[in-house]
């Protein structure tokens, strides 16, 4: 591989968005179905043959750049989650000369003070009208892997509820995965209402939830490529670990509880296991590593209290070694002065 510039983001070109909502007639439409736009028309065009609807020219609000987009059929769309932390969240407002205030929360980035919509209305700012305090503006970057061209398309919303569940969803993630790997999910408008003060409220939340797999599996590690491009193709609650080693068989074949944890070292260092004991791969291991060490503890006891069994030297050990041989000594030929005897070759005694 070549050299990188190592202040670079190194970011993937995005190559469209994905909307809730629509323009028509100068008037923004909230939508059932997801709305696909890009300046490229032949990536709208395959997006409308795989989730239906009609390929136009769209001009955005504000007259912006003349653009290619399309009302899809679709409530639910399946797409995958990029390395590293594909969401940004802040409250901002927007003006037509742009971007009047980002604010994480506490600070308004732009000027560097304190949020200035609570100083402004207090805490319950957010319940003023939309466009006189800021937003919750969640921005997910996800891979169409169906797509043309390699790169992420930006899903966006406003919904405060919908920031809650993104960044809960992506959080869970990214612990379990460390950014590495792709995550399979699905991206689906879902209908709720809200009822308050006796007014009913309808809306649509947009949901990111994990597609094909279990908690488990992604909550594990990074996933095989193959596998989150394909979850379908995963069999039964283990077959996501395909792409790594049978670390428990290897563990279980081993002779002492050392080489068992040459095995969990091994695994730690491929990224396949956590901390010691903060995952269900680190547990079992550690339990087979002390039922070698109980076996261990049970042979030598044997050995100390078992009486020969033949004269020959038996089996060898792990280590090919004989135990050694018990014989019993002869009787003692003792001289006239009480010094034992010599004997001679032949007599029939040992010396």
């Amino acid at each position: 591989m070549g050299s990188r510039i190592i202040t670079l983001q190194r970011q993937a070109r995005e190559l469209g968005r994905l909307r809730t909502g629509y323009t028509e007639n100068g008037r923004p439409v909230r939508s059932r179905t997801w709305v696909l736009s890009s300046h490229a028309e032949h990536y709208v065009q395959v997006a409308a043959e795989a989730w239906g609807g009609s390929v136009e020219r769209w001009q955005p609000l504000g007259k912006g750049v003349q653009q290619y987009r399309v009302i899809t059929q679709a409530e639910s769309i399946d797409a995958l989650l990029p390395q590293g932390d594909p969401l940004s969240q802040y409250n901002e407002l927007w003006s037509g000369g742009g971007c009047q205030r980002r604010c994480d929360g506490e600070t308004e980035q732009l000027s560097r003070q304190p949020c200035l919509c609570a100083r402004q209305f207090g805490e319950e700012w957010y319940l003023q009208p939309k466009g006189r305090v800021c937003s919750a503006t969640s921005r997910l970057a996800i891979v169409l892997p169906d797509m043309p061209d390699v790169g992420v398309w930006r899903a966006e919303t406003h919904s405060f509820y919908a920031a809650n569940e993104w960044s809960g969803t992506v959080d869970m993630v990214l612990s379990g995965t460390g950014g590495k790997g792709l995550v399979p999910v699905a991206l689906r408008i879902e209908p709720r209402q809200r009822v308050a003060n006796g007014l009913t409220k309808k809306f649509p939340v947009v949901v990111v939830e994990i597609r094909g797999i279990t908690p488990r599996q992604a909550l594990t590690g990074p996933l095989p490529t193959a596998v989150a491009l394909d979850p379908s193709a995963a069999v039964g609650p283990l077959a996501i670990e395909a792409g790594r080693p049978d670390y428990l068989a290897e563990a279980e074949g081993a002779l002492t509880s050392d080489d068992v944890r040459d095995v969990w070292r091994k695994a730690r260092a491929a990224g396949h296991v956590g901390p010691k004991g903060q995952d269900e791969l680190s547990q079992k291991l550690m339990a087979i590593a002390e039922d070698k060490d109980a076996e261990a503890a049970s042979v030598t006891a044997s050995r100390g209290s078992a009486e020969p069994e033949s004269d020959g030297p038996g089996e060898p050990d792990e280590d090919g070694a004989f135990d050694a041989e018990i014989v019993e000594d002869d009787p003692v030929h003792e001289s006239a002065n009480g010094w034992p005897a010599v004997v001679r070759p032949g007599s029939g005694a040992r010396s």
